[in-house]
């Protein structure tokens, strides 16, 4: 039976892992891949629906990265394994892997923004010869804060990682500084062959693409995403229109070339 997008379909939660103390990473029963960057509706009866993107899936299920901030997200952290929730969609555009292909990948992720681009990283390791190099710039406010600790570990021995904190602890021995200041000195020799995904804070957001574009990156070799006020997922209640497009529905990735133009 085709499965209609606009139906709330119940899931199981299959498991659970504490990324950290306020973001978890909730594996759900699902039998349809999505595209890396599509979003869901999850909601619980009696509190509401949220639009939460994919941080993973794979054959019967999907993960997503959820960061405890008010009564939806709260509600799903008192859920246990075995328990149900209710998901739409996947809904929006995700990231056009078919544009990355052949040429050389540089993303970078701050924060929660890690979540959406962890299966486009996962789809290149797995698909290494399909890019002339990956380069992976991520970055948290502290060691505290990491997500998919054990992921990127792994990521750092087959990619060129980077892996910073705003605030360093005792203990830390790695970079400490904002993912922008690692953009001059990446090695790009061959510009006109780069593509790059930003994700995360606006802040952070608008100084990468400064900083990628300060090394020659033209605007339709940009993608970002904007999670921003999504709320329908259909394009309907406006929450996230900006001029006279919807970012649930044309988005939530769009190239920058497309971005730079929409204004709040």
């Amino acid at each position: 039976m085709c499965r209609n997008p606009y139906v709330p379909q119940i899931s199981q939660v299959l498991d659970i892992h504490r990324e950290t103390a306020v973001d978890w990473t909730f594996r759900l029963a699902w039998d349809a891949e999505p595209a890396a960057g599509q979003f869901f509706e999850v909601s619980l009866p009696g509190l509401g629906e949220a639009p939460i993107s994919v941080s993973d899936f794979g054959p019967g299920y999907i993960e997503m990265t959820i960061r405890k901030v008010g009564r939806v997200t709260g509600g799903l952290f008192a859920l246990a394994p075995g328990e149900r929730l209710f998901l739409r969609g996947p809904y929006g555009c995700g990231f056009p892997l078919e544009r990355f292909a052949g040429r050389h990948l540089v993303i970078a992720a701050g924060g929660t923004g890690v979540a959406p681009v962890k299966p486009v990283i996962k789809h290149f390791l797995s698909h290494g010869e399909g890019l002339a190099g990956l380069d992976v710039l991520i970055g948290f406010k502290s060691p505290h804060d990491i997500l998919f600790r054990q992921e990127v570990l792994a990521w750092q021995s087959r990619a060129g990682v980077v892996l910073t904190v705003d605030h360093a602890e005792a203990g830390w021995t790695g970079p400490v500084g904002l993912v922008t200041q690692t953009i001059p000195d990446l090695p790009l020799p061959d510009k006109a062959n780069v593509a790059a995904i930003v994700v995360g804070p606006p802040a952070m957001m608008k100084h990468t693409i400064a900083a990628l574009q300060a090394r020659g990156l033209q605007g339709d070799q940009i993608w970002v995403s904007y999670e921003r006020r999504m709320s329908c997922g259909l394009g309907k209640c406006g929450h996230c229109k900006i001029n006279d497009k919807y970012v649930c529905l044309e988005g939530p990735v769009f190239s920058f070339a497309q971005a730079q133009g929409l204004k709040d």
